[in-house]
Protein backbone atom coordinates (compact mmCIF):
# COMPACT_ATOMS: atom_id res chain seq x y z
CA UNK A 1 0.00 0.00 0.00
CA UNK A 2 1.43 3.36 -1.03
CA UNK A 3 -0.76 5.35 1.34
CA UNK A 4 -3.97 5.29 3.31
CA UNK A 5 -7.52 5.72 2.01
CA UNK A 6 -10.36 7.87 3.32
CA UNK A 7 -14.05 7.95 2.48
CA UNK A 8 -16.39 10.93 2.43
CA UNK A 9 -19.81 10.06 3.83
CA UNK A 10 -21.24 7.26 5.88
CA UNK A 11 -24.39 6.32 4.03
CA UNK A 12 -25.34 2.94 2.62
CA UNK A 13 -22.40 2.67 0.20
CA UNK A 14 -19.77 3.75 2.72
CA UNK A 15 -21.18 1.47 5.39
CA UNK A 16 -20.89 -1.51 3.04
CA UNK A 17 -17.30 -0.55 2.22
CA UNK A 18 -16.41 -0.11 5.88
CA UNK A 19 -17.88 -3.53 6.67
CA UNK A 20 -15.60 -5.06 4.04
CA UNK A 21 -12.60 -3.14 5.40
CA UNK A 22 -13.31 -4.42 8.90
CA UNK A 23 -12.87 -7.97 7.57
CA UNK A 24 -9.92 -7.18 5.28
CA UNK A 25 -7.64 -4.68 7.03
CA UNK A 26 -5.17 -4.82 4.12
CA UNK A 27 -7.52 -2.51 2.22
CA UNK A 28 -5.91 0.44 4.00
CA UNK A 29 -9.15 2.28 4.71
CA UNK A 30 -8.23 4.45 7.68
CA UNK A 31 -10.66 7.39 7.89
CA UNK A 32 -14.26 8.41 7.15
CA UNK A 33 -15.22 12.07 6.83
CA UNK A 34 -18.67 12.78 8.27
CA UNK A 35 -20.78 15.81 9.14
CA UNK A 36 -19.84 17.87 12.18
CA UNK A 37 -21.42 16.46 15.29
CA UNK A 38 -21.64 12.93 13.89
CA UNK A 39 -18.14 11.72 14.65
CA UNK A 40 -18.92 10.15 18.02
CA UNK A 41 -21.88 8.09 16.83
CA UNK A 42 -20.12 7.04 13.61
CA UNK A 43 -16.94 6.17 15.51
CA UNK A 44 -18.90 3.84 17.73
CA UNK A 45 -20.14 2.05 14.62
CA UNK A 46 -16.72 1.94 12.96
CA UNK A 47 -14.78 0.41 15.81
CA UNK A 48 -11.06 0.98 16.30
CA UNK A 49 -9.47 0.40 12.90
CA UNK A 50 -11.14 3.33 11.09
CA UNK A 51 -11.23 6.90 12.39
CA UNK A 52 -14.23 9.22 11.98
CA UNK A 53 -13.23 12.81 11.18
CA UNK A 54 -15.19 15.97 10.36
CA UNK A 55 -12.70 18.06 8.35
CA UNK A 56 -10.29 17.40 5.50
CA UNK A 57 -7.71 19.16 7.67
CA UNK A 58 -7.75 15.96 9.76
CA UNK A 59 -6.73 13.70 6.89
CA UNK A 60 -3.68 11.61 7.68
CA UNK A 61 -0.37 12.77 6.23
CA UNK A 62 -0.09 9.51 4.29
CA UNK A 63 -3.51 9.79 2.63
CA UNK A 64 -3.14 8.76 -1.02
CA UNK A 65 -6.80 8.48 -2.05
CA UNK A 66 -10.09 9.99 -0.93
CA UNK A 67 -13.30 8.43 -2.24
CA UNK A 68 -16.58 10.36 -2.29
CA UNK A 69 -19.65 8.37 -1.24
CA UNK A 70 -21.83 11.28 -0.13
CA UNK A 71 -23.50 12.86 -3.16
CA UNK A 72 -23.01 15.79 -5.50
CA UNK A 73 -22.62 18.35 -2.71
CA UNK A 74 -19.55 16.52 -1.39
CA UNK A 75 -17.88 16.71 -4.79
CA UNK A 76 -18.54 20.46 -4.85
CA UNK A 77 -17.44 21.01 -1.26
CA UNK A 78 -14.28 18.93 -1.06
CA UNK A 79 -13.08 17.92 -4.54
CA UNK A 80 -10.91 20.87 -5.52
CA UNK A 81 -9.29 21.20 -2.09
CA UNK A 82 -8.38 17.52 -1.94
CA UNK A 83 -6.91 17.45 -5.46
CA UNK A 84 -4.98 20.69 -4.88
CA UNK A 85 -3.26 18.98 -1.93
CA UNK A 86 -1.91 16.33 -4.29
CA UNK A 87 -4.33 13.63 -3.09
CA UNK A 88 -6.13 11.52 -5.68
CA UNK A 89 -9.92 11.86 -5.58
CA UNK A 90 -12.37 9.18 -6.74
CA UNK A 91 -16.08 9.88 -7.02
CA UNK A 92 -19.25 7.84 -7.06
CA UNK A 93 -21.42 10.88 -7.80
CA UNK A 94 -20.26 11.43 -11.37
CA UNK A 95 -23.45 13.37 -12.09
CA UNK A 96 -21.89 16.35 -10.32
CA UNK A 97 -19.66 16.80 -13.37
CA UNK A 98 -22.70 17.81 -15.44
CA UNK A 99 -21.90 21.21 -13.90
CA UNK A 100 -19.31 22.56 -16.33
CA UNK A 101 -17.98 25.10 -13.83
CA UNK A 102 -17.28 22.39 -11.26
CA UNK A 103 -15.83 20.11 -13.92
CA UNK A 104 -13.32 22.78 -14.93
CA UNK A 105 -12.46 23.64 -11.31
CA UNK A 106 -11.64 20.00 -10.61
CA UNK A 107 -9.57 19.75 -13.79
CA UNK A 108 -7.60 22.84 -12.75
CA UNK A 109 -7.05 21.39 -9.26
CA UNK A 110 -5.72 18.17 -10.80
CA UNK A 111 -3.08 20.20 -12.61
CA UNK A 112 -2.11 22.37 -9.64
CA UNK A 113 -1.92 19.42 -7.26
CA UNK A 114 -0.54 16.88 -9.74
CA UNK A 115 -3.36 14.57 -8.68
CA UNK A 116 -5.90 12.35 -10.42
CA UNK A 117 -9.69 12.57 -10.50
CA UNK A 118 -11.13 9.08 -10.98
CA UNK A 119 -14.72 8.32 -11.98
CA UNK A 120 -15.76 4.99 -10.49
CA UNK A 121 -17.74 2.67 -12.77
CA UNK A 122 -20.23 2.04 -9.98
CA UNK A 123 -23.19 -0.07 -11.06
CA UNK A 124 -22.37 -0.25 -14.78
CA UNK A 125 -20.20 -2.56 -16.87
CA UNK A 126 -18.39 -1.94 -20.14
CA UNK A 127 -17.04 1.49 -19.24
CA UNK A 128 -13.46 0.49 -20.13
CA UNK A 129 -14.48 -0.40 -23.71
CA UNK A 130 -16.69 2.69 -23.96
CA UNK A 131 -13.80 4.94 -22.97
CA UNK A 132 -11.46 3.23 -25.43
CA UNK A 133 -13.93 3.59 -28.32
CA UNK A 134 -15.24 6.98 -27.18
CA UNK A 135 -13.66 9.24 -29.84
CA UNK A 136 -15.13 7.09 -32.63
CA UNK A 137 -18.64 6.66 -31.27
CA UNK A 138 -21.58 8.48 -32.85
CA UNK A 139 -24.58 7.25 -30.85
CA UNK A 140 -24.97 6.20 -27.22
CA UNK A 141 -28.25 5.22 -25.56
CA UNK A 142 -28.44 4.36 -21.87
CA UNK A 143 -31.52 2.74 -20.29
CA UNK A 144 -32.06 2.11 -16.58
CA UNK A 145 -34.80 -0.12 -15.16
CA UNK A 146 -35.78 -0.18 -11.52
CA UNK A 147 -38.88 -1.21 -9.58
CA UNK A 148 -41.31 1.73 -9.35
CA UNK A 149 -40.80 2.39 -5.65
CA UNK A 150 -37.04 2.61 -6.20
CA UNK A 151 -37.80 6.00 -7.76
CA UNK A 152 -39.37 7.27 -4.53
CA UNK A 153 -37.97 10.62 -3.47
CA UNK A 154 -37.14 11.55 -7.07
CA UNK A 155 -38.91 13.93 -9.51
CA UNK A 156 -40.81 10.89 -10.81
CA UNK A 157 -43.14 11.24 -7.83
CA UNK A 158 -44.34 14.55 -9.24
CA UNK A 159 -45.42 13.06 -12.57
CA UNK A 160 -46.38 9.48 -11.72
CA UNK A 161 -48.17 7.58 -8.99
CA UNK A 162 -45.43 5.05 -8.38
CA UNK A 163 -47.75 2.77 -6.42
CA UNK A 164 -50.08 2.45 -9.41
CA UNK A 165 -47.56 1.64 -12.17
CA UNK A 166 -48.42 -1.80 -13.56
CA UNK A 167 -46.41 -1.86 -16.80
CA UNK A 168 -42.92 -0.66 -17.73
CA UNK A 169 -43.13 3.13 -17.85
CA UNK A 170 -40.60 5.75 -18.94
CA UNK A 171 -40.38 8.28 -16.13
CA UNK A 172 -37.69 10.29 -17.89
CA UNK A 173 -36.39 10.59 -21.44
CA UNK A 174 -33.77 13.14 -22.38
CA UNK A 175 -30.03 13.83 -22.33
CA UNK A 176 -27.49 12.59 -19.83
CA UNK A 177 -26.98 16.13 -18.58
CA UNK A 178 -30.69 16.53 -17.78
CA UNK A 179 -30.87 13.12 -16.13
CA UNK A 180 -27.78 13.70 -13.99
CA UNK A 181 -29.07 17.04 -12.79
CA UNK A 182 -32.68 16.00 -12.16
CA UNK A 183 -31.98 12.56 -10.67
CA UNK A 184 -28.73 13.00 -8.71
CA UNK A 185 -29.50 10.19 -6.26
CA UNK A 186 -30.68 7.72 -8.88
CA UNK A 187 -28.83 8.28 -12.13
CA UNK A 188 -25.14 8.96 -11.54
CA UNK A 189 -24.41 6.09 -13.89
CA UNK A 190 -25.62 8.20 -16.82
CA UNK A 191 -22.85 10.70 -16.17
CA UNK A 192 -20.23 7.95 -16.16
CA UNK A 193 -21.55 6.69 -19.49
CA UNK A 194 -21.53 10.23 -20.91
CA UNK A 195 -17.99 10.98 -19.75
CA UNK A 196 -16.69 7.69 -21.15
CA UNK A 197 -18.45 8.17 -24.47
CA UNK A 198 -19.80 11.15 -26.41
CA UNK A 199 -20.63 13.65 -23.70
CA UNK A 200 -23.55 14.83 -21.62
CA UNK A 201 -25.53 16.50 -24.38
CA UNK A 202 -25.34 13.75 -27.03
CA UNK A 203 -25.97 10.74 -24.80
CA UNK A 204 -29.65 9.70 -24.84
CA UNK A 205 -31.14 8.47 -21.56
CA UNK A 206 -34.31 6.57 -20.68
CA UNK A 207 -35.21 5.89 -17.04
CA UNK A 208 -37.83 3.17 -16.61
CA UNK A 209 -40.08 2.24 -13.70
CA UNK A 210 -40.75 -1.44 -14.27
CA UNK A 211 -42.83 -3.55 -11.86
CA UNK A 212 -41.28 -6.67 -13.38
CA UNK A 213 -37.74 -5.52 -12.57
CA UNK A 214 -35.87 -7.52 -9.97
CA UNK A 215 -33.18 -5.23 -8.71
CA UNK A 216 -31.63 -2.48 -10.81
CA UNK A 217 -30.57 -3.00 -14.42
CA UNK A 218 -28.54 -0.86 -16.80
CA UNK A 219 -28.12 -1.14 -20.56
CA UNK A 220 -25.76 0.68 -22.91
CA UNK A 221 -26.09 0.55 -26.69
CA UNK A 222 -23.34 2.44 -28.51
CA UNK A 223 -22.25 2.54 -32.14
CA UNK A 224 -19.93 4.37 -34.50
CA UNK A 225 -16.51 4.02 -36.08
CA UNK A 226 -17.09 0.36 -36.82
CA UNK A 227 -18.06 -0.44 -33.23
CA UNK A 228 -21.34 -1.96 -32.06
CA UNK A 229 -21.23 -2.10 -28.26
CA UNK A 230 -24.00 -3.55 -26.12
CA UNK A 231 -23.72 -4.02 -22.38
CA UNK A 232 -26.31 -5.02 -19.83
CA UNK A 233 -25.73 -5.07 -16.09
CA UNK A 234 -28.27 -6.33 -13.58
CA UNK A 235 -27.63 -6.43 -9.89
CA UNK A 236 -29.31 -6.41 -6.54
CA UNK A 237 -29.85 -3.14 -4.73
CA UNK A 238 -28.27 -2.45 -1.36
CA UNK A 239 -30.64 -3.72 1.31
CA UNK A 240 -30.27 -0.45 3.21
CA UNK A 241 -30.96 1.75 0.15
CA UNK A 242 -33.00 0.40 -2.80
CA UNK A 243 -31.96 3.37 -4.94
CA UNK A 244 -28.35 2.16 -4.97
CA UNK A 245 -26.86 -0.91 -6.60
CA UNK A 246 -24.77 -3.18 -4.40
CA UNK A 247 -22.25 -3.24 -7.23
CA UNK A 248 -21.47 0.42 -6.53
CA UNK A 249 -20.07 -0.48 -3.12
CA UNK A 250 -17.96 -3.22 -4.70
CA UNK A 251 -16.70 -0.68 -7.24
CA UNK A 252 -15.43 1.45 -4.35
CA UNK A 253 -13.76 -1.58 -2.75
CA UNK A 254 -12.08 -2.39 -6.08
CA UNK A 255 -10.74 1.17 -6.29
CA UNK A 256 -9.25 0.82 -2.82
CA UNK A 257 -7.66 -2.52 -3.71
CA UNK A 258 -6.17 -0.84 -6.77
CA UNK A 259 -3.93 1.21 -4.45
CA UNK A 260 -2.12 -1.89 -3.22
CA UNK A 261 0.97 -3.41 -4.90
CA UNK A 262 0.33 -6.42 -7.12
CA UNK A 263 -1.66 -7.43 -10.17
CA UNK A 264 -4.50 -5.03 -11.05
CA UNK A 265 -7.25 -6.09 -13.48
Amino acid sequence: MTGSVALIGYGAIAQAVCAAAAVDTTLGLRQVLVRAGKTASVQQSLGQSIQAIESIDQLRDDTALVIECAGHSAVHQFGSAILAQGIDFAIVSAGALADDVLHQALADACVSGNARLQILAGAIGGIDAMAAAGPALQNVVYTARKPPLSWSGSPAEQTHDLNQITTATAIFEGTAREAAQRYPKNANVVATVALAGIGFDRTVVSLMADPQARGNSHEIVASGGGYDLRYATKGAALASNPKTSALTAHSVIRAIRGQAPGLIV
